[in-house]
C-alpha cells in the first residue's frame, strides 16, 4: 500500500489500492492520515518505547509518532501518560481500536496531562483531526475507532481538546454533538484537569526568586502544586491530608494547583514531576500500608532502580500515623512497628534523590489527643514553609469537618440546613459537610462504596456515593402490606435488599440522591418514616419479639407503652416534612406526620438537640434479646400473674469506644428504680434531659449517657430523673434473664394466632428470602405481620391456623430456615454482625461479608467437639462503635484492619457481663488456632447447662470485666 522508490529514499509514494479502503488495517489507516499530513515515514513508529525513544533524543524536529493498537494500551490506563512524561513536546500518539467496546480512558487521561493535543474520533472522520493534530506544537494523542467499533455505543464521545483555542478565549474542549460521556465530563469538572489554569494563576519562579527567608524559600521549594497522597483505613490520616488541602487552598495556592487523594490512585511515574509532595500515611496490621496506600509504595519500590536519581527536583514531606504501644507497651515489635509504613517511605524517597522538605512527623495514638498532638506541631512546621500559615482552614470545599456539631446544629433552623436544595443538586452524588450532618436526624447517613474508591479516584470522579436510609419501627413491628411496600421500595430506589438491623428495624442501602425524596415518600405511603432514625435524638425504640415469654393481652399493652415512650421523645420540627414530603400545591400546607408536629419550638430538646445518640430498650423476662443493658435507658417488664406491675428502671449502658484511647470504653446500664408503666414514658424523659444538660458537648467521644452516669455515678442520675419527674422512682423488683437468643419454629399464643420465626443471615433480606417473605407477605394481607428482632431475624407473626400450612409450604419452597434441622447450628443461630465494609465509612474490617464464613469453618470444629447444636453466642463489627454488640458476646470480634480483629471472650449468655480481651489483632488461621482447643475443653468439662462464656471465666481462660472501666485492664477476679 506505501512503497518507497528505492530502500535508500526517504521520498514516501502513496499509490491507489485494489481492495477497498474499508478493508485496509486500521493503523495502515491511520498511517496513510499521517502521510497525508507530510508526516515522513521514517518518523512513523509501530511501538510507543521506539516513539519515545526517538521523541526523546532530540528537543527539535517534526513529531515521532506511534500507531498503536487499544489492546497495546488497554491493561495500563497510564501508558501514555507515562509516554508524555518522558518525551515532551515530539511525541505523537496514534491509538487505533478495530472492535468494540472502546474505551476513552487512555484519551482522559492525555487531557488531565496538559498542554497535549487531544481527539476522539471514527476512521471515516480522522483526517481534519490528524491535520489539526500535526499541526499543533505540542504532544498529540489520538484515538481512531472503527465504525463497527462503536455502532450502537451512545457513550462514545467524538471530541478535540485544542490549548490553542483558549488563547482566544474559547474552549480548549470542543465535541461533536450534545451528548458528552459522563467520564469526559467528570474530567472536565475537575480542578486537577485545569492545570494550564493553574500554571497561569500561580507566580512563575523568577517571582519566587525576589522573595527572601525562609518563607521565600519554602514558597519556591512548593513552586506551583502541592500533591497531598494518603493511605488511611480509619480515616485519620485523610483527615489530616485535607487539612492540609484545605490550609494551602486558603492561604493562596489557586485549587487547580492542590490535588489531594489517595497514594493508589496517584500514577509513581509522574513523581518526577510534581514540585511538592505531602504525604500523610497511617499505619495497618504489622508496620503495613493501608489498603488504599499498598500498591503506591510497592510499585515505587518496584521501579526504584529506574527512578533513582531523578527525583532531585522533587521536594517532599512525611506524617505518619500510628501506635507506640500497638504490639505490647515497651516492646521490641511496637518500637519497630510504630509508623513504619510512613518511615520505609521517607526512607525511600529520600534514597531516590527527592528533598526533605521539614522533618517527618509522627502522630501517636497514645498520646493524651491521639495522633493531634504530632500533627498539630508537624503541620505548624508545614504551613510556616508555605507561607500559609496565616490561613484559616475554616472554609474551603468539603474536604472535611469545618464546624463542630453543636454550632451545626444550631445553624440548621432546627434541623433544615440547606438539605432540601442539597438534594436537588443533580451535579454531584454527595451533599455539604454540613448537611451530612442535618440529614442523619432523618434516618439517613452519606455512604460510598469503599470498593470502588481507588478505581473512581483514578478515573478522576467523585466516589460512588449513596444514602443508607433507616425506618422508624418501635417495637420492630410491620403490617403485611408494610413489608410489601419495602419489599418494592428497595427494588426501585435501593440495592434490591433490606437489611433487618441490630435496632430491631430496616435499613436500605444504595439510595443514590437523586432517589432519597422518593423513597421517603414511597416509605410515607405505607404509614411509615424514618424521622429520628439516627442522630443526637431518641432513636429507634425496642422491644422483646419473643411472643412466649408472656400472654398476648401483657406483649401487646407492653408493646403500647414502648410507642409511648417513643412518640413522647420524638423531635418536634417539621423540617423532615417540609424537605422530603412537600411536593406539589396538595403538599403545600404542613401536615402532622407519625407523631411529629409542625411546631418550631423542641420542648425537650432545645436548639442543640442532644450530645449524642439516646437509645432505649424494653425487655421482658426472662428474655433478653434487646440487650436492655447496652442502652443509655432501659426498661425491664415486672409481671405477675399476667398483669403489667411496672418497669425496673436502667440507665447508662452503651458499647461504642475508639481504639487505644483509654478514655472511652463499653459499660453496662445500673438499675436505678422502678416505675409504673404509665410513667415510663415520663422517666425516658427525665434521663433524657439530664443527658441534655449534664452531657458532655466538648468531646462527641465522652458524650453518651454512659459517661455521664459514669462521671456523676448512677445514684446522681437517679436523683437527677427524680427531680425532673417530680417524684421518687421505686425500688427494683426481683426479675431473671434465662436467654436472649431468637425463637425458631412454629409456636402458637393463648389467643390461637402462630408465630414462626425465622434464621436470616445476618439479616440481610436478599434473594430467595426476599422472594419468600415477599410471597408470606401477601399471604398474610389484611391479617398477619412481622417483627424483626434485635438479632437481625424476623418473626412471622399473628398467622391464623387456617393459613399456617400455606405459609410453611412458602418456607419450604424457599429454603428459609426455621427450626434447628434448617438452621444448622446453634452458633449460626445466635450470631450478630454489623454492615461494615463496603458502604460504612468507619468500618477498619470486613463484618457482615465475612462472620458467615468464619462460622461455617468453625461450625466443622464443633461438630467433631459434639457442641453443633449449643447456643454460642458470637458477634462481630468491622469498628469499635460496636453497632453488632461484640463486646457482650460469649465470643467477640472488633475490627482493627482488614483481615485483622481483637478477640473477646467471657461475655456471658443472658447479656449481663461484658467480654474481655483474648488476643490482639488476630487473623483468621489464629481465630480458628485460639478458638479450637477451647471447643474441645468445653465440649468435656463443662458443667450441666454451663454457657460457654461461663465456662471460659471458670476455667480461668479470661477473668470476668466486673466493670467497663476495667477494659483496658486486666480485670481482678
Amino acid at each position: 500500500r506505501l512503497k518507497s522508490a528505492d530502500s535508500s529514499s526517504t521520498v514516501i509514494f502513496k499509490y491507489t489500492c485494489s481492495i477497498s479502503e474499508t478493508k485496509m488495517a486500521a493503523s495502515d489507516r491511520a498511517i496513510a492520515a499521517l502521510v497525508d499530513c507530510q508526516v515522513m515515514r521514517g518518523n512513523i513508529y509501530q511501538t510507543l518505547d521506539t516513539a519515545v525513544s526517538a521523541a526523546s533524543s532530540s528537543e527539535e524536529g517534526p513529531k515521532c509518532w506511534a500507531v498503536i493498537t487499544a489492546d497495546n494500551v488497554a491493561d495500563s490506563p497510564n501508558t501514555i501518560i507515562q509516554a508524555l512524561g518522558s518525551a515532551g513536546n515530539r511525541l505523537g500518539v496514534v491509538v487505533v481500536a478495530s472492535k468494540g467496546p472502546v474505551s476513552q480512558m487512555q484519551v482522559l487521561r492525555a487531557m488531565e496531562y496538559g498542554e497535549v493535543y487531544v481527539a476522539a474520533a471514527t476512521m471515516e472522520k480522522m483526517d481534519s483531526y490528524t491535520k489539526e493534530a500535526v499541526s499543533y506544537s505540542g504532544p498529540a494523542v489520538l484515538l481512531f475507532a472503527a465504525s463497527e467499533a462503536v455502532k450502537g455505543d451512545a457513550a462514545y464521545t467524538i471530541f478535540s481538546y485544542d490549548p490553542r483555542r483558549e488563547e482566544t478565549g474559547g474552549s480548549a474542549f470542543s465535541a461533536e454533538g450534545d451528548k458528552v460521556r459522563k467520564e469526559i465530563q467528570a474530567f472536565l469538572d475537575r480542578e486537577s484537569l485545569l492545570t494550564l489554569v493553574a500554571r497561569k494563576a500561580v507566580p512563575d519562579d523568577a517571582a519566587a526568586d525576589e522573595a527572601t527567608g525562609d518563607l521565600a524559600a519554602g514558597v519556591a521549594d512548593a513552586s506551583k502544586t502541592v500533591t497531598i497522597l494518603y493511605g488511611s483505613d480509619t480515616g485519620h490520616a485523610e483527615e489530616c491530608a485535607k487539612a492540609v488541602a484545605r490550609q494551602c487552598r486558603n492561604g493562596g495556592f489557586a485549587n487547580s494547583s492542590v490535588r489531594c487523594c489517595t497514594a493508589d490512585s496517584f500514577d509513581v511515574g509522574a513523581i518526577a514531576n510534581e514540585p511538592m509532595i505531602v504525604f500523610c500515611i497511617a499505619t495497618a496490621g504489622k508496620g503495613e500500608f493501608c489498603g488504599n496506600g499498598r500498591t503506591f509504595y510497592e510499585k515505587l519500590l518496584a521501579r526504584a532502580d529506574e527512578f533513582k536519581g531523578t527525583f532531585t527536583s522533587v521536594k517532599y514531606c512525611v506524617f505518619g500515623l500510628g501506635d507506640s504501644h500497638y504490639w505490647g507497651k515497651g516492646t521490641e515489635e511496637s518500637r519497630i512497628n510504630f509508623a513504619k509504613p510512613a518511615r520505609d517511605l521517607d526512607d525511600l524517597m529520600e534514597s531516590l534523590g527527592a528533598t526533605r522538605f521539614i522533618p517527618t512527623g509522627f502522630g501517636d495514638d497514645q498520646d493524651v489527643d491521639q495522633y493531634h498532638t504530632g500533627f498539630g506541631e508537624w503541620k505548624s512546621q508545614l504551613y510556616s514553609r508555605l507561607g500559609v500559615e496565616a490561613a484559616s482552614a475554616s472554609a474551603g470545599d468539603d474536604d472535611g469537618p469545618v464546624k463542630s456539631d453543636e454550632v451545626i446544629k444550631i445553624e440548621t433552623n432546627q434541623l433544615r440546613g440547606t438539605l432540601k436544595a442539597a438534594l436537588d443538586d443533580i451535579t454531584t452524588g454527595q451533599v455539604p459537610f454540613h448537611d451530612t450532618k442535618v440529614i442523619k436526624f432523618h434516618g439517613s447517613y452519606q455512604q460510598d462504596d469503599r470498593d470502588l474508591r481507588e478505581e473512581r479516584a483514578k478515573l478522576g470522579i467523585e466516589h460512588a456515593f449513596s444514602y443508607m436510609i433507616r425506618v422508624r419501627l418501635p417495637a420492630g413491628y410491620c403490617t403485611a402490606e408494610q413489608w410489601l411496600a419495602m419489599d418494592e421500595t428497595c427494588g426501585k430506589y435501593a440495592n434490591g435488599t433490606l437489611k433487618i438491623t441490630t435496632r430491631q428495624t430496616w435499613q436500605l442501602h444504595g439510595v443514590v440522591k437523586r432517589d432519597v425524596k422518593n423513597t421517603m415518600r414511597a416509605i410515607n405511603r405505607a404509614c411509615m418514616d424514618t424521622l429520628a432514625a439516627c442522630g443526637d435524638v431518641c432513636r429507634n425504640v425496642m422491644c422483646t419479639t419473643n411472643p412466649t415469654v408472656c400472654s398476648r393481652k401483657v406483649m401487646d399493652e407492653i408493646v403500647a407503652y414502648t410507642y409511648a415512650i417513643h412518640d413522647h421523645c420524638l423531635p418536634r420540627t417539621g423540617a423532615y416534612h417540609e424537605i422530603f414530603l412537600m411536593h406539589g400545591d396538595e403538599m403545600a400546607e404542613k401536615t402532622q406526620i407519625m407523631g411529629s408536629t409542625p411546631l418550631e419550638e423542641e420542648a425537650l430538646y432545645g436548639k442543640t438537640y442532644l450530645p449524642r445518640k439516646y437509645k432505649i430498650a424494653v425487655a421482658i423476662p426472662p428474655c433478653n434479646d434487646v440487650d436492655v443493658f447496652a442502652h443509655c435507658a432501659g426498661f425491664i417488664a415486672i409481671i405477675k400473674n399476667n398483669r403489667l406491675e411496672g418497669f425496673n428502671v436502667t440507665v447508662g449502658g452503651g458499647l461504642g469506644f475508639t481504639h487505644n484511647n483509654q478514655k472511652t470504653h463499653p459499660r453496662l446500664a445500673d438499675v436505678i428504680g422502678f416505675c409504673e408503666p404509665k410513667d415510663a414514658k415520663y422517666v425516658a424523659e427525665a434521663i433524657m434531659v439530664t443527658q441534655r444538660d449534664f452531657g458532655d458537648r466538648t468531646n462527641r467521644k465522652h458524650a453518651r449517657v454512659k459517661y455521664t452516669t459514669e462521671d456523676y455515678g448512677p445514684t446522681w442520675y437517679r436523683e437527677q430523673v427524680e427531680k425532673v419527674l417530680g417524684k421518687k422512682l421505686g425500688e427494683p423488683k426481683p426479675y431473671k434473664f434465662e436467654s436472649r437468643g431468637d425463637l425458631y419454629g412454629w409456636h402458637q399464643t393463648d389467643d390461637g394466632l402462630w408465630h414462626c420465626g425465622c434464621l436470616v443471615p445476618i439479616g440481610r433480606v436478599k434473594d430467595h428470602w426476599r422472594q419468600g417473605l415477599g410471597k408470606i407477605a401477601e399471604e398474610l394481607k389484611g391479617g398477619g405481620g412481622f417483627r424483626m428482632t434485635c438479632n437481625q431475624q424476623v418473626l412471622i407473626a399473628d398467622v391464623p391456623t387456617s393459613k399456617k400450612a400455606a405459609i410453611q409450604s412458602l418456607l419450604d419452597q424457599y429454603k428459609i430456615a426455621h427450626s434447628n434441622e434448617t438452621t444448622h447450628s446453634g452458633m449460626r443461630r445466635n450470631m450478630v454482625a454489623c454492615v461494615a465494609l463496603p458502604t460504612c465509612p468507619l468500618a477498619f474490617a470486613e463484618a457482615e461479608r465475612y462472620l458467615p464464613t468464619l462460622v461455617g469453618k468453625l461450625e466443622g470444629i464443633l461438630e467433631n467437639c459434639g457442641l453443633k447444636e449449643r447456643d454460642i453466642v458470637i458477634r462481630m463489627t468491622g469498628c469499635p462503635n460496636s453497632c453488632g454488640r461484640p463486646s457482650m458476646a460469649e465470643i467477640g470480634f472488633i475490627g482493627k484492619a482488614p483481615g485483622t480483629y481483637n478477640m473477646y471472650l467471657g461475655g456471658d449468655f443472658v447479656g449481663q457481663r461484658l467480654n474481655t480481651l483474648f488476643a490482639e489483632s488476630v487473623t483468621e488461621d489464629q481465630i480458628i488456632e485460639r478458638l479450637t482447643p477451647l471447643f474441645k475443653k468445653y465440649s468435656t468439662g463443662r458443667e450441666k447447662d454451663e454457657a460457654f462464656g461461663d465456662f471460659l471465666v471458670r476455667t480461668g481462660v479470661v477473668k470476668p470485666m466486673v466493670a467497663g472501666r476495667h477494659w483496658w485492664t486486666i480485670p481482678e477476679v
